[in-house]
C-alpha cells in the first residue's frame, strides 16, 4: 500500500524547532490536525507510538501530503533509522494507519491512511503521555 500522506506526533510537528520539521514543513502541505488510536510514550527527549485498540487511547499530531514522498519517505527513515540498512530490530518502524482529522480539514475525507512511524521497542520502562500530546508532556 502506498500513501503520500504522513501523520506525525513528535519532533516533527511544526511547532518542534528541528531540521527534520523544518524539511517537512518546506516539502508538504499541511492537512491539519489528526489522532490515531494508540498511546504516546516519552522516550528520552521525543515520543514513541504504540498502537492500541483500547477505546479512548489517542495519539494526537498532525497530517501532511508529502510533495516527493518517495524521496521524503527515505529522508525521514534515514531519521527515525528504520528501515532497509539498519540492523533489526529497529527502534521504529514505518507503517499504514487510519488517522481521523480533527475539526478545520473539510476539504478531506475525515479518515485516511497515513504513514507513521510506530515505536519497536519494550515501552515498560518508559513514562506515558497519559494525554496522547507530546507537546504537553
Amino acid at each position: 500500500m502506498t500513501s503520500d500522506r504522513l501523520f506525525v506526533y513528535g519532533t516533527l510537528m511544526r511547532d518542534f524547532d528541528h531540521p527534520m520539521a523544518q524539511l517537512l514543513s518546506r516539502s508538504a502541505d499541511f492537512i491539519g490536525e489528526a489522532r490515531c488510536a494508540g498511546r504516546l510514550y516519552l522516550v528520552k527527549h521525543y515520543p514513541g507510538l504504540v498502537l492500541s485498540e483500547e477505546p479512548g487511547e489517542f495519539v494526537f499530531g498532525e497530517l501532511y501530503r508529502l510533495t516527493q514522498p518517495e524521496a521524503l519517505l527515505r529522508e525521514f527513515d534515514m531519521y527515525e533509522a528504520c528501515g532497509e540498512g539498519f540492523a533489526e530490530p529497529t527502534e521504529y518502524v514505518r507503517r499504514m494507519l487510519t488517522v481521523t482529522l480533527q475539526d478545520g480539514a473539510a476539504s478531506e475525507a475525515p479518515t485516511r491512511e497515513a504513514w507513521t512511524y510506530i515505536y519497536n521497542w519494550p515501552v515498560a520502562h518508559l513514562p506515558r503521555i497519559a494525554s496522547g500530546r507530546f507537546m504537553e508532556k
